[in-house]
């Protein structure tokens, strides 16, 4: 058996922080299929370390061998119990800010006196992430478009993401290098680990998944995942003539219901029906 690579999102994903309920055995079963010593697991996450080790510790979730975390922004290889951040995604990424860092991107910006933004605290940037509260009712294509302009008068390449804390009833805004994203980062360790796309399979659950769920690349698609979400993963498969390389999980298998970790284990047994007997070898 060749070795696997299996790229998962975290919340709502593979942590049960849903309205669906979760199969008991999900993810103990997840953690048995992460301990095949030809399985390597990376976690593909908008979460920073602290966020990601917390998640490992409140959801038992097993250690993974790589992170890919902060939005895209950094890659982690888990090495002894250390994080190692890869400087060979650092420079890749790096490039779209024309030799910039988070800190004079924020210079850039503020010397334009852009209205209705201030920066997030500290722990919640890093050298190739800027990161933004807004108003939550701002105009935010007119926001975003404003501070595209600035950018592209300075070479940069970015990707802007917008998004709303409804808890805190804030907008989020994060500027990222444009390759910064979970497909590139994806293929980037694919690359570097030397791991061919079929061996390898994404999961996720949402629209911010979608750019990897219809790639091509081998992917699962978790039961609880909006409709939304899973007719448009379908339809842009379809027509790519590509839905075979997608897998909707339906709660097929004895005492999984296809949530969370069970739709990944689902889908991983579907693909890799090899896995099967060091699972019930459990």
């Amino acid at each position: 058996m060749k070795t696997l690579l299996l790229c998962s999102d975290l919340d709502r994903t593979l942590i049960p922080n849903g309205s669906q309920t979760e199969s008991e055995l999900a993810r103990p079963l997840l953690t048995r299929l992460a301990l095949h010593p030809k399985v390597r697991l990376a976690y593909v996450s908008g979460r920073d370390r602290i966020l990601v080790e917390q998640a490992l510790t409140d959801y038992q979730l097993p250690v993974p061998d790589f992170v890919i975390g902060d939005v895209g922004t950094t890659l982690y290889r888990l090495r002894d119990g250390a994080w190692l951040l890869d400087p060979a995604w650092q420079e890749h990424i790096g490039a779209d800010w024309n030799g910039l860092e988070q800190g004079e991107l924020d210079e850039l910006i503020a010397a334009k006196e852009v209205e209705h933004i201030w920066l997030q605290p500290p722990e919640k940037q890093n050298t190739f992430k800027l990161s933004y509260f807004t108003d939550p009712d701002v105009e935010r294509s007119r926001l975003i478009e404003e501070i595209c302009t600035i950018l592209e008068a300075n070479k940069v390449a970015a990707n802007l993401i917008w998004s709303l804390d409804e808890a805190e009833n804030l907008g989020l805004l994060d500027v990222l290098p444009a390759s910064a994203n979970k497909l590139e980062a994806i293929t980037f360790l694919l690359d570097q680990e030397g791991v061919p796309q079929q061996q390898a399979v994404f999961a996720g659950d949402s629209d911010n998944d979608l750019d990897a769920l219809t790639s091509g690349l081998q992917a699962i698609l978790v039961k609880n995942a909006a409709a939304d979400v899973r007719r448009e993963a379908i339809a842009a498969l379809t027509e790519k003539q590509q839905q075979s390389r997608l897998y909707c999980a339906q709660g097929s298998l004895s005492s999984l219901n296809g949530n969370y970790a069970a739709g990944v284990v689902e889908g991983m047994l579907y693909f890799f029906p090899e896995l099967l007997d060091w699972i019930e070898g459990g």
